[in-house]
């Protein structure tokens, strides 16, 4: 049977030639089905290739709520997530993917390689491990990039999608820890590449506030109590020590007591077991 995949593509009407160069990479691709929506954040999708479907939103609700609207509108076995300005480099990318699915049963999601078209050097986040050592090697890991990621739909499902409050920021961390908790790996896939432009080295104006906050709000969703105090502490220790500015300090403790206060939607501990999983 031909893999089957529902691709939600993120898009807020800004890069249209990337846009289309993404959407072209996943029509592109053989061996298995493509479901293809463009989900505009906030914007009507225009102009877009004859097989690709819009999906407009009337807001942008943020890039985890965003992907999560467009799931329902895709058929397929394996979900595709993919932000406008990614593509894939090879038309056999998601049928390589698929073996690997097919061959380990309990695989719930990989992140393929993300590597920038101008040869820039890759941020340190597109390889979510502890040791990063050679980009091209496969392994197991404990967190997803968010740009280009795909995810068994049943993993998906049972890891109850995208934390749609996060609105951005850290979501591919939640995700990842929820899918192994339903019993899953996540893996990351050195030998598939996909293309992303290396981010500005200066940071977006609201980093410092909505990553801490959602730092908080990871460990109250998903981390039994003794680690979500450690978990949080570490952080805070970790991200004030590299602040360079009286307003990013105080981004940042506005996000870490909105944190507290602010719901961050369902909490669902991990297992202990999760834990040790992870941490093996």
């Amino acid at each position: 049977m031909r893999p089957s995949y529902g691709c939600v593509v993120l898009t807020q009407g800004r890069r249209p030639e990337d846009l289309r160069r993404g959407v072209q990479s996943v029509l592109s691709q053989r061996g298995g089905d493509v479901d293809v929506v463009v989900v505009g954040n906030g914007w009507d999708p225009q102009g877009l290739l004859p097989s690709a479907r819009a999906l407009a939103l009337v807001e942008n609700v943020g890039a985890a709520a965003g992907r999560n609207a467009g799931v329902p509108h895709v058929r397929g076995e394996f979900l595709l997530f993919l932000d406008d300005d990614a593509s894939l480099v090879d038309d056999d990318a998601l049928e390589r993917i698929a073996r690997l699915f097919t061959a380990t049963p309990e695989l719930g999601a990989v992140q393929p390689q993300v590597v920038d078209p101008a040869g820039r050097a890759a941020p340190r986040q597109w390889v979510p491990r502890l040791r990063v050592g050679d980009r091209a090697r496969s392994s197991d890991v404990v967190a997803v990039w968010e740009g280009a990621v795909v995810v068994r739909r049943q993993a998906f499902e049972q890891a109850g999608g995208w934390p749609a409050p996060f609105f951005y920021f850290h979501e591919g961390i939640d995700l990842a820890w929820r899918i192994w908790d339903a019993g899953y790996r996540v893996r990351y896939a050195g030998d598939v590449v996909a293309l992303h432009p290396a981010p500005p080295g200066k940071r977006h104006d609201y980093f410092h506030y909505l990553s801490s906050r959602n730092r908080v709000w990871l460990a109250r969703r998903n981390l039994p109590m003794p680690l979500a105090a450690a978990h949080v502490a570490i952080w805070f220790v970790r991200t004030t020590a590299g602040l360079r500015s009286v307003r990013d300090a105080r981004e940042l403790l506005r996000g870490y007591l909105d944190g507290f206060r602010e719901p961050p939607g369902d909490r669902r501990p991990l297992r202990w077991r999760t834990v040790w999983r992870m941490t093996l």
